[in-house]
């Protein structure tokens, strides 16, 4: 197996990630080179868990995680019209809304009236 131009032989590559609280997401954390799962499981946790407080951690041969190639790439640009989710065009609400709240009526103009008809 070849890693970053280096022959690694024995070992494997490993993928560790983790989850701060149940709730929270997988994040990925580092690689590590080990040369089983159990064994890349012990060192994942030796070297992660005591440093931060951890409610999962995963750890994942490289092996096992498939990367999408270039021709799936090119489907996905098919999927990236997605204008219509951009706030854009709400831009200049709050100038838009000050302009409106100027030409609205205050209490204060309204009981100046007192029985005028305004056109």
């Amino acid at each position: 197996m070849t890693v970053m131009g280096k022959e690694q032989g024995f070992y494997q590559v490993f993928e560790v990630f983790s989850r701060r609280t149940p709730e929270a997401p997988l994040q990925h954390q580092f690689s590590l080179l080990a040369p089983n799962e159990e064994l890349a499981l012990v060192m994942a946790q030796e070297n992660f868990m005591r440093r931060e407080p951890v409610a999962d951690l995963w750890v994942v041969k490289r092996d096992y995680i498939r990367r999408i190639n270039e021709e799936e790439k090119v489907a996905l640009k098919r999927l990236d019209n997605k204008d219509y989710r951009l706030t854009r065009g709400y831009g200049d609400l709050k100038k838009r809304w000050r302009k409106y709240e100027q030409n609205v009526f205050d209490e204060k103009e309204i009981l100046s009236w007192k029985g005028e008809i305004r056109r």
